[in-house]
């Protein structure tokens, strides 16, 4: 059985029994029966002592049971030092508010190297077996909690709320640097203005990547207080900006000049300088899109047509860069992205090669420049970096691992609170398991596609796939289990992305599912990454389609969805157990569509309901699960309804495709 069953088979058992009454730690007792629904630990603040820990120190664990149910319970852990299991007893410490609960800890001690572990849970002759996958009556072989000293990412991240933005379909801030129709061409194609509002794609059988709507930095400045005050995203990820003959730019020219048709170094020195200030709204920070797997053809190291003065690797053998690239026969065989001709790969060598020093290594590299003063940004956003390798190769081997390694010291050495976000489709735990490379990754694979198949019914391409809360509940808890709690809570969740599908096209133009979608992202764990537009159900089909020019008539609080986005960032500005809390599922009801979660800490405990039905429903929510006790108030964020904890439960009722934040 692969590893993404075992995880999906123990969080339905775990489920099956997840739905027992309020009360039922009372009838727990030390019978030779591990009550399963009673089990929690992950590592929250309430549960690990320390998440981030340094080499020098030991990590507490806690772990909880319903009262007097267990004998012992142990913490097993491998360590990579030694390629060893140890033991740790643990012992019981306290009881829970409501008096169901009891809680267990046990210490790992401090060192430098990165550990798994699980739980061992034991009530006389049974035993049970707690990991990040969940509980099992027999002992796990994969899916344990992380324990990585010295890896930190950035806290900025995990507490803010990331902006996507494709500069030429924002907002025209500059009308003198507009691409205009037929001012150039490239590979036998001319460009076109389109005007804004209009078609993303070519007439007369042009290029749709060169088709330009005039957006711009100048555009991205002027509008930072919509971004900034008006939803209160404070992290602004760029498209790439470099220079570049395409629209999308992901077949860079020039990694050291920002492209006419954006402004100028200048211009995005200003941007920065704007969304670093807390003048304007919240400080901000600011991702850039590194797109190093790979160059254009135009660039000055390939130079296909001719377009500098020197001599490209496409022009001569004996180019100063002729080794930059992975030539089959040359010219016109080398290596390239995908097989498009215009992309051809770099050839990444060996340690300390030109091209490893041209990207990061060196202190003029295309990585420290932008890190560096006099720009300053926050961190870099890598495209299809599993795919970077010596040779020309696919990528993912040992080389692409040591130069992920090698570019995460260049970034750090810079920058040590600087974010490295890696695009990657499915599991990325290759890439962040470890420390040693990526800080996080697009959630794709336990993010956008799980959301999108629940609330819509369809998957994010667009191809029918429908799945039931249970499934949702399972997948999500699958999928944080493959990374440790700071790469969970760092991960990019977005609904759309420039690659895909636009969710409001998945969604049928129902904008409640985009009400029920923007409620979950701004609740789950990781960091809520909103692609322009989506805050107010822009629609678009596949690319070009999904790159729609802004709708300024929709940019506005007075809409509705662009005011629920900004009530819920507000929200989860408010509460840190919306970002850096436990999480917990509590209800999934296929029948009724509905789902229910709670995220806590120190300070506050939230209860999340969803439903997914288009009808209203009653849902009762078994809050005692999260420690609120009987006759305490618990506020709906969202209604400002109050309502008191009875029999362990809140019973509320969820509009059609919404949700309440039930807190105290």
């Amino acid at each position: 059985m692969d590893l993404m069953h075992k995880r999906t088979l123990a969080v339905a058992l775990a489920l099956c029994c997840a739905a027992l009454p309020y009360g039922q730690a009372q009838a727990a007792s030390n019978d030779n029966n591990v009550e399963w629904a009673g089990l929690f630990h992950d590592q929250g603040p309430l549960y690990d002592s320390a998440p981030e820990p340094t080499s020098s120190q030991a990590v507490t664990l806690t772990f909880r049971t319903y009262k007097g149910d267990i004998t012992s319970a142990n913490i097993k852990y491998y360590d990579s030092a030694d390629g060893a299991f140890h033991w740790v007893a643990m012992h019981w410490v306290s009881n829970d508010a409501t008096g169901n609960f009891d809680y267990w800890q046990g210490t790992v001690p401090a060192s430098s190297s990165e550990k798994y572990y699980r739980f061992q849970i034991n009530d006389g002759s049974a035993t049970a077996w707690y990991n990040a996958a969940g509980t099992t009556s027999s002992e796990p072989s994969s899916g344990d909690f992380f324990i990585v000293p010295g890896f930190k990412t950035p806290d900025w991240m995990k507490n803010g709320v990331i902006y996507q933005v494709f500069p030429d379909r924002f907002y025209n801030g500059d009308t003198s640097n507009d691409v205009q129709t037929g001012q150039y061409t490239y590979g036998g194609q001319s460009t076109q203005k389109v005007a804004w509002g209009g078609s993303p794609f070519a007439i007369n059988g042009g290029s749709n990547n060169l088709v330009f709507f005039g957006g711009d930095l100048a555009g991205v400045d002027q509008k930072l207080s919509y971004i900034k005050q008006t939803l209160g995203a404070n992290i602004v990820y760029l498209n790439p900006i470099f220079t570049s003959p395409t629209n999308h730019k992901y077949d860079t020219e020039d990694y050291y000049h920002v492209d006419p048709a954006f402004g100028s170094n200048a211009t995005l020195q200003q941007l920065i300088t704007d969304v670093h200030s807390s003048s304007n709204g919240p400080r901000g920070y600011v991702i850039l899109d590194g797109v190093f797997n790979h160059t254009g053809d135009t660039s000055q190291w390939f130079d296909r047509y001719n377009w500098w003065s020197t001599s490209g690797a496409y022009e001569s053998t004996s180019s100063q860069w002729y080794g930059y690239y992975t030539f089959q026969q040359w010219p016109n065989t080398y290596s390239s992205f995908y097989g498009y001709s215009s992309m051809p790969k770099l050839d990444y060598g060996a340690t300390g090669s030109a091209v490893r020093n041209q990207i990061y290594g060196s202190s003029t590299s295309v990585v420290k420049t932008w890190l560096s003063s006099p720009y300053g940004i926050d961190g870099w956003r890598l495209d299809a970096p599993q795919y970077i390798d010596a040779g020309g190769n696919n990528g993912s081997d040992a080389v692409n691992h040591q130069v992920m390694a090698e570019l995460r010291t260049a970034v750090k050495s810079v920058n040590a609170q600087a974010e490295i976000l890696g695009e990657f489709w499915g599991n990325a735990n290759p890439w962040t398991g470890n420390g040693q490379e990526w800080d996080s990754a697009l959630n794709y694979d336990g993010f956008t596609q799980p959301v999108s198949e629940w609330i819509n019914g369809y998957d994010y391409s667009g191809n029918a796939a429908a799945i039931p809360a249970s499934q949702f509940d399972s997948w999500l808890h699958g999928t944080r289990a493959n990374y440790p709690t700071n790469v969970q809570q760092t991960m990019a969740n977005f609904l759309t992305s420039h690659d895909i599908q636009r969710f409001a096209q998945r969604a049928g133009g129902d904008i409640w599912k985009t009400y029920l979608a923007l409620i979950f992202q701004m609740t789950y764990v990781g960091t809520p990454t909103i692609y322009y537009g989506d805050e107010y159900g822009m629609q678009g089909g596949n690319d070009p389609d999904n790159r729609r020019s802004f709708d300024w008539t929709q940019g506005t609080n007075t809409n509705a969805a662009v005011a629920l986005t900004q009530k819920l960032i507000a929200i989860r500005n408010q509460y840190a157990a919306l970002r850096t809390g436990s999480f917990m599922s509590l209800l999934t009801d296929d029948t009724n569509k509905l789902y229910s979660y709670g995220r806590f800490d120190q300070n506050h405990r939230v209860a999340v309901a969803l439903n997914n039905d288009s009808t209203t429903h009653t849902v009762t929510v078994p809050v005692w699960q999260l420690s609120m006790t009987n006759g305490s108030a618990v506020t709906d964020l969202l209604s400002g309804n109050t309502y008191t904890v009875s029999g362990g439960n809140v019973t509320v009722s969820v509009n059609g495709h919404y949700g309440a934040i039930l807190a105290q």
